[in-house]
């Protein structure tokens, strides 16, 4: 994957302790420089006079106070945390919402993300119907599963953008990463205001751009680093953002009080330096026109992912099972070591993985929030990879040695600070969905009701860990079976898939097809789904059960256990509804480059994020 340097005399470039290429500017501790012709200072309240300054709205966190703030500001960014309905609850009670609608109509530069853009809109459906500031016309709905369409919308899609998009100018057909289950639709009576949209079952507004509302942008998503016990309302997936690979990264670190490091920006390569420079200095000369790409559609995610865990030394290491064993069959029987999670995580985002995954598979076996180690590596690693991190591994509720209980939320929100975009639930899951199953009640207290009320469903991803059961027919069980393209060992025709939990030691009574219709209705947002018997065999994706589960629900689901070629990949996006696909050993070893997968993919079709 093309990933050059930003050079522009325009910016600084900072240091980064990591050895590979990172992007080059960083705005730390409220401030944005540049090396001629201005310095930006980054504020949640207005400074009277000061030119220079860019105000963060921040409606939730106790920053921008009064409506003066917002009158007063010279540039206005909302990055918009939190879900619509309690947003536009504070605002209309502290008079911010009128003065927001007066900032606006008075054509004085706005950048708003997310909630940014939904607030524009007559209303959303959002936890509604909820009114918004009127300034656009149309109803923000949400997405129609019933065409085919996965709910939340994830991953890397392509922009249309419009001759007049101007800030969007140097986007060159490029993908970006949308995770969200709301939208708005382009109109007669807003089409003045539409400056891209995207496709996904119908054509929605990606962005808008009207005079000094510079640019409104809906592809994004938040890295959640709340500190101090603050925690964003119940969410969809509209929230705060980071707009990626190329565009733009800017995570938000909000306290009560005030904002800590209140805007670090990430940029690379020119699209990202272009939006930027565009927003803050719209008379700057234009940025060198960035790769051309050819993006057309949603593309299919290659996802890489490391299973940490510690070696007999004590040491975080990254490791691999064959068939979830990480020992080597040797005298020593120690814990087989394939590198350093920090550095492996920042090499799989250069050479072009769509998301990384964490598993921690023994972390937080007795004291979930105790693990520094692996708290540190999600901040070491999130401050210099760019594409969503995923982590998993003990998240549920626990009480410590001195009896203080934590609840599941509290141990999420802390992978959150740390830099998580999203986490894994795996056997907690397990026995919400068998509870679910069995009472037909969904009680609000489990792990994954409890994370995707207040994260959203986006956040939140079940993993499931099944085994192969043959069965002579498919009425010998209660559960869902199917028709195996390979026979078992006694000449079986058919299998169903039997959950487990604590790393596939104990199997549990439920099939992977009931639990994850139970955890796609409790809140998931997304499913991995994993195959026990293919695990480090290489012998290719368990095909029959990815197309069970990919065809049984309208969330997202991303295929693993298996890989052992570039075919396989293609075997599975070609025959399954997989939305993303995941590797582990092959990618560690050497033995298969992502980018020589996805090379096979464009070859054979596939969309996929070059």
């Amino acid at each position: 994957m093309e990933s050059s340097a930003l050079t522009s005399p325009q910016f600084t470039t900072a240091a980064t302790p990591l050895r590979f290429r990172t992007p080059p500017l960083k705005l730390h501790r409220n401030t944005v420089t540049f090396k001629s012709p201005a310095k930006y200072s980054v504020r949640t309240s207005a400074a009277s006079g000061n030119d220079s300054a860019v105000t963060l709205f921040d409606y939730g966190a106790g920053n921008v106070q009064t409506p003066e703030d917002i009158l007063n500001a010279k540039r206005l960014i909302f990055p918009g945390v939190g879900a619509f309905a309690a947003m536009m609850d504070v605002i209309n009670q502290n008079g911010m919402a009128d003065a927001l609608r007066t900032y606006i109509e008075k054509d004085r530069p706005f950048l708003g993300i997310c909630l940014g853009l939904q607030l524009l809109f007559e209303s959303s459906e959002e936890n509604g119907p909820v009114k918004g500031l009127g300034l656009i016309p149309g109803v923000v709905g949400r997405f129609d599963s019933s065409n085919g369409c996965r709910v939340p919308h994830i991953g890397w899609n392509a922009l249309q953008t419009k001759k007049d998009s101007v800030i969007l100018d140097d986007v060159a057909n490029r993908h970006v990463y949308f995770v969200h289950s709301y939208r708005a639709v382009p109109s007669k009576e807003n089409e003045e205001w539409v400056s891209s949209t995207c496709n996904y079952g119908i054509d929605f507004i990606s962005s808008i751009r009207r005079g000094n509302l510079k640019f409104s942008p809906w592809f994004a998503y938040s890295r959640k680093k709340m500190k101090s016990g603050f925690h964003p309302p119940a969410t969809t997936g509209l929230t705060s953002f980071h707009l990626l690979e190329g565009e733009m990264c800017m995570p938000f670190n909000f306290t009560p009080k005030r904002v800590e490091a209140s805007f670090l920006l990430r940029v690379r390569e020119n699209v990202g330096l272009s939006i930027l420079r565009k927003f803050l200095l719209p008379n700057s000369s234009k940025t060198k026109k960035p790769f051309e790409g050819k993006a057309t559609k949603l593309a299919k995610r290659v996802i890489a992912c490391l299973d940490v865990r510690t070696n007999d030394n004590g040491d975080l290491v990254v490791t691999k099972g064959d068939q979830y064993d990480v020992r080597e069959q040797t005298k020593e029987n120690e814990v087989r070591n394939l590198g350093k999670p920090v550095e492996l995580a920042g090499q799989y985002y250069l050479d072009g993985a769509d998301e990384v995954s964490f598993l921690n598979i023994t972390g937080f076996r007795d004291f979930p929030l105790g693990d520094l180690p692996m708290l540190q590596i999600l901040k070491y690693t999130s401050e210099n990879v760019f594409v969503p991190l995923t982590v998993g591994g003990g998240i549920r509720d626990f009480t410590d040695a001195n009896g203080r209980h934590y609840t599941s939320l509290e141990v999420a929100s802390e992978y959150f600070r740390s830099g998580a975009d999203k986490i894994s639930i795996g056997s907690d899951a397990v026995y919400a969905a068998e509870e679910y199953i069995k009472t037909g009640i969904k009680t609000g207290k489990s792990s994954l009701e409890q994370i995707s009320r207040v994260y959203g469903n986006q956040a939140v991803v079940v993993s499931i860990d099944p085994r192969r059961q043959y069965l002579t027919s498919p009425y010998e069980v209660g559960f869902k079976s199917v028709k195996v393209t390979n026979p078992g060992p006694n000449g079986e025709e058919y299998a169903w898939y039997q959950c487990t939990v604590n790393g596939g030691r104990e199997g549990r009574p439920i099939g992977a097809y009931e639990l994850a219709k139970a955890v796609e209705e409790l809140g998931a947002g997304e499913i991995l789904l994993n195959c026990i018997d293919c695990d480090g065999q290489g012998k290719g994706f368990d095909i029959d059960l990815i197309k069970l589960i990919s065809d049984a629900v309208s969330i997202p689901v991303i295929a693993s256990s298996g890989a052992g070629t570039v075919g396989h990949f293609a075997e599975v996006f070609s025959q399954t509804n997989a939305s993303a696909a995941l590797a582990a050993g092959i990618f560690h070893r050497k033995e298969v480059p992502i980018q020589s997968v996805k090379d096979h993919l464009l070859k054979e079709g596939i969309e996929v994020r070059m």
